[in-house]
């Protein structure tokens, strides 16, 4: 809109208000006042004139206003660049404080981690020297090194302990790796304690020389020694004259303080009698497994060792039709095959369904001599492991009311009962396996007996019938 346009109407609307205020004036006054002498007409243009004055006075002023109203509000908006202009150069100054104090963190916390992991290696290694003082003191201890326990050793530094600790060994280490002799006690092989003299080897061997007696030393705990079983009396007293032999028979051990008993070397009988009365229960049942399985083996070798030459001799006369003398041929061999093949003869005469009847009921008869000892073979192969079970559970009751008692600190008390527990399985199954191998063994072989039975019965047969359609 032109300032031409705002100029008139601004001026039309001051009109129309004036004009607005006059009529209201007058419609106010018209009830309550008297009749006014009329007003003389107004000059139109000398309004306008008026009006136009005083509007261009206004618009004077207010432009005025608006100039510094403007001037004010570019003032301001320098000054809200200005400021905002500061906090973002104070951000950034706060930002880049706050990334120089994170990095200052993040060294501070590689340095703290550092010095963490060199304390941590500081007590490693001073956990390490400490075992390092242990382990060289119990070494030593055996030695007794009289400044390793005084309290300035253990009052002074690192440092000189180790130099302490050390020169002890190396001077220990040349004293043991030579051989020297000392005076000292022993126990003979049979628990005296002697005087005498100890020849040491090193720290690996010893050996005893006394009048009572000499030989090769063991340890027998708490640093006593003792004579081995082992012969080496003739090496001690040739070390203890001065003149080693050329070969050294010796025992050798890694320390004093734990005493070497001598394991006695393991029997059959002494087997047996870990696995206790059940044991011995089995073995005796074994034994006579076993003697009734040879004999049974003597029974059936017999059996069949004549059963071709009874069929051949008697097949003969058989076949030329003489059963006289068959007879007479069955009656020079014994056994159950002999025996059959004379019933077959007897009975020749009767029809062939008769006859194999004779012969089934003949073969039955002597099976019970065959199959003698065979069942109680076998049920000996199968109680044998039923017994071994039994010892098992026999000695776990044992060893658990043991340990109920006493408790499981000492194994030797436990041994009892396990042994029980283990060799009598052992001792059933060592039984059992081969009584049912032989036993089953046995058995095919009587059958096989009966079977050689019936064929050299019916061959005999077989030969009557063929002499008779000869004839």
């Amino acid at each position: 809109m032109s300032r031409a346009t705002m100029k008139a109407s601004f001026l039309l609307a001051t009109l129309l208000g004036a004009s607005m205020m006059v009529h209201a004036q007058d419609d106010q006054a018209a009830p309550t006042e008297p009749a006014q002498p009329p007003v003389p007409p107004v000059n139109e243009q000398d309004a306008l004139d008026q009006l136009e004055a005083a509007y261009q006075k206004e618009y004077a002023f207010l432009e005025a206003q608006l100039r510094d109203l403007r001037q004010r509000v570019d003032s301001f908006n320098n000054q809200a660049a200005t400021a905002e202009r500061n906090k973002e150069a104070q951000i950034d100054r706060t930002e880049s404080g706050w990334l120089s104090l994170q990095s200052q963190a993040e060294r501070s916390q590689s340095l703290i981690t550092e010095a963490t992991r060199e304390l941590e290696s500081v007590d490693d290694a001073r956990t390490t020297l400490e075992a390092t003082f242990l382990q060289a003191d119990a070494t030593l201890d055996q030695y007794d090194v009289e400044e390793l326990k005084s309290e300035a050793y253990l009052s002074s530094p690192d440092g000189e302990r180790i130099n302490t600790v050390f020169g002890h060994a190396v001077r220990l280490l040349g004293q043991v790796s030579t051989m020297y002799e000392v005076p000292g006690a022993f126990f003979l092989r049979d628990g005296t304690e002697v005087q005498g003299r100890i020849i040491r080897v090193g720290n690996v061997a010893a050996y005893g020389v006394s009048p009572q007696g000499a030989g090769a030393l063991a340890p027998a705990g708490e640093g006593r020694l003792k004579i081995w079983s082992v012969a080496a009396e003739d090496t001690a007293t040739a070390l203890g004259s001065g003149n080693p032999p050329g070969v050294l028979g010796m025992f050798l051990f890694e320390s004093e303080t734990r005493a070497i008993e001598e394991t006695e070397g393991k029997t059959i009988l002494s087997v047996i009698n870990s696995g206790g009365t059940i044991g011995w229960i089995i073995v005796v049942l074994g034994v006579i497994g076993l003697v009734l399985a040879i004999l049974r083996f003597i029974f059936l070798r017999s059996a069949s060792a004549s059963t071709d030459k009874i069929v051949s001799a008697v097949g003969d006369q058989v076949r030329k039709g003489d059963l006289d003398a068959a007879l007479k041929a069955c009656d020079r061999f014994k056994g159950s095959t002999a025996r059959v093949v004379k019933a077959a003869v007897r009975n020749l005469d009767r029809d062939r369904a008769h006859l194999e009847d004779i012969i089934s009921e003949a073969i039955l008869h002597e099976s019970g001599h065959l199959n003698r000892f065979g069942a109680i073979i076998l049920v000996i192969a199968g109680v044998a492991p039923l017994l071994g079970l039994l010892g098992t559970v026999t000695g776990m009751i044992t060893t658990f009311d043991i340990i109920t008692e006493f408790g499981t600190g000492d194994p030797k008390l436990l041994s009892g009962g396990i042994s029980i527990a283990l060799v009598t399985t052992e001792l059933g199954l060592a039984v059992a396996i081969p009584m049912l191998l032989l036993g089953n063994i046995l058995s095919g072989w009587a059958e096989s007996i009966k079977d050689d039975m019936e064929k050299g019965a019916l061959r005999v047969i077989n030969n009557f019938k063929e002499h008779r359609r000869t004839a």
